[in-house]
């Protein structure tokens, strides 16, 4: 009898073993959105732009009310997203920095590799890392890394399709302001036509088809990064009488160190009050949200009709957060709230919570370990963030973290759940209370009471700041940047 038990047991362990072993891994689908300062609620509860698709979203998995970049520019923040590792560890602090050739991170187990090494059937398609062409003549500085994917759309060598732009540009008015990049227009063409519609269409098909492996599939959504070009339904769909401009006070700067006001474009934000064109960027911009969310809906729908719908794990995150003139500032590269915060939602198969909120604070840098632990692979190297799978389970749980923000070289925003502490490079120093006052209205860093926060925060500050990328010319090209930024150039 007990010859016969074993040999059963036997058998059993085989057969779990086959199982666990044909059991599909799932597959994943990663939306990196540019420049979105919005969640499906707006910031802080106060909304904004209509996102249903973000909130149809959110109801399917936990959106992360805390999150934050690792930094608020477009190529550290997107290289510290694949690569796992923060700024002050890589040394890759600018949009100008070829991340691939950083001596720590040219031999780097990056994201999609690292799914690739793992049986993964790898597909890119638009704005994923810092480089896309938009048009002729219209070119970012960045660095798209080929070696990962599988494919590419539209190819190895080009994030982004032909963007349409207007006949002449630009169309603001503006003379200045990066020759008409700083824009916005409706435009009268059809959805289908805009970049991202192409990228997103090209979504669609890979999620319509049954693959060979695994499928990790990355799609970057350009929009709502300038210029606000979109056809002319978005823009009807913000009438411009009824666009709200961000809650402002007055002189917000005064209690502003140097180092911080140096960050802000100031000239941008000067043009946009003297020319009365402030609501309608915002409305450009709100358009552009709109057309993003149109965009995510449409990847949503391909998911659900597909053949992937019950076995895919869906992120979406932003690369950063966005000024729209608060603190007299627009676009990102500064360590305010609106610049570091970003919208953040996981959706996973299986017993994690769904339609849930986590106000935990956490990072992009937790994205990689995150999908790792969720698709049960082998951790391949010591990474900067923490899997957020334990809130995915538990989104109520305290974990008393703060995340780290970078702009440039020695400059670090702390955030907890209650406090934003900024110490810059020359030692100045700001400090908010996000609870009492989370749009950083009122600097409390001069205010003696408050020294035990400032000091427990400085806690998390990083031990070291890694040299800056060979390419980076030290802080005086830090300073050049910020006189072109603060110029409007």
């Amino acid at each position: 009898m007990m010859a016969h038990l074993g040999k059963f047991f036997t058998i059993a362990v085989v057969v779990l073993s086959t199982v666990a072993e044909s059991s599909p891994k799932p597959n994943v689908l990663f939306i990196a959105i540019d420049d979105l300062n919005t969640c499906p609620e707006g910031f802080d509860g106060e909304t904004t732009v209509s996102t249903p698709n973000l909130s149809r979203l959110a109801s399917m998995g936990v959106r992360f009310t805390n999150a934050h970049c690792a930094a608020p520019a477009c190529n550290p923040s997107r290289a510290s997203v694949m690569t796992g590792l923060a700024p002050a560890t890589t040394g890759v602090y600018l949009n100008t920095h070829d991340w691939r050739s950083n001596q720590v991170l040219v031999n780097r187990t990056t994201l999609p590799q690292h799914f690739q090494n793992n049986g993964y059937r790898t597909l890119g398609g638009g704005k994923l890392y810092h480089g896309s062409t938009l048009s002729d003549g219209m070119s970012h500085e960045g660095y798209l890394n080929p070696k990962p994917w599988d494919a590419y759309f539209p190819s190895k060598t080009q994030q982004f399709p032909q963007e349409v732009e207007p006949e002449r540009r630009p169309m603001n008015g503006s003379s200045k302001q990066y020759r008409g990049y700083m824009d916005w227009a409706p435009l009268d063409i059809e959805t289908s036509e805009m970049g991202d519609a192409k990228v997103v269409a090209w979504a669609e098909s890979q999620l319509s088809r049954t693959h060979d492996k695994p499928l990790f599939l990355a799609v970057g959504i350009y929009r709502p990064h300038i210029p606000w070009w979109t056809p002319r339904e978005y823009f009807e769909r913000h009438p411009l009488e009824s666009v709200a401009l961000p809650k402002v006070v007055e002189d917000d700067l005064s209690d502003v160190p140097e180092a911080g006001r140096a960050m802000r474009k100031q000239g941008w934000h000067d043009w946009m009050e003297a020319n009365g064109k402030w609501r309608e960027a915002v409305q450009g911009y709100n358009a552009s949200v709109s057309f993003t969310d149109d965009m995510v809906g449409r990847l949503l729908d391909a998911l659900e009709k597909g053949p992937h719908a019950d076995n895919t794990i869906v992120v979406l995150w932003s690369d950063h957060g966005y000024h729209l003139g608060q603190k007299e500032h627009w676009e990102k590269f500064a360590l305010w709230e609106q610049t570091t915060r970003v919208p953040l939602i996981v959706a996973a198969p299986g017993s994690f919570r769904s339609g849930a909120s986590c106000s935990e604070p956490v990072s992009l840098l937790d994205l990689y370990p995150t999908l790792n632990e969720l698709c049960d692979m082998p951790l391949p190297t010591k990474l900067d963030g923490r899997s957020l799978v334990p809130l995915l389970e538990n989104p109520d749980q305290t974990t008393g973290r703060a995340i780290i923000c970078t702009q440039g070289f020695g400059n670090h925003a702390v955030r907890s759940a209650d406090w934003r502490y900024i110490r810059y490079a020359d030692g100045s120093e700001e400090l908010y209370d996000q609870v009492q006052d989370a749009r950083n209205f009122y600097n409390l860093a001069a205010d003696a009471r408050f020294e035990s926060v400032k000091r427990e925060l400085a806690t998390w500050l990083p031990e070291s700041n890694a040299e800056p990328h060979p390419t980076f010319n030290g802080q005086q090209a830090m300073n050049e940047k910020f006189e072109a930024m603060r110029d409007g150039r």
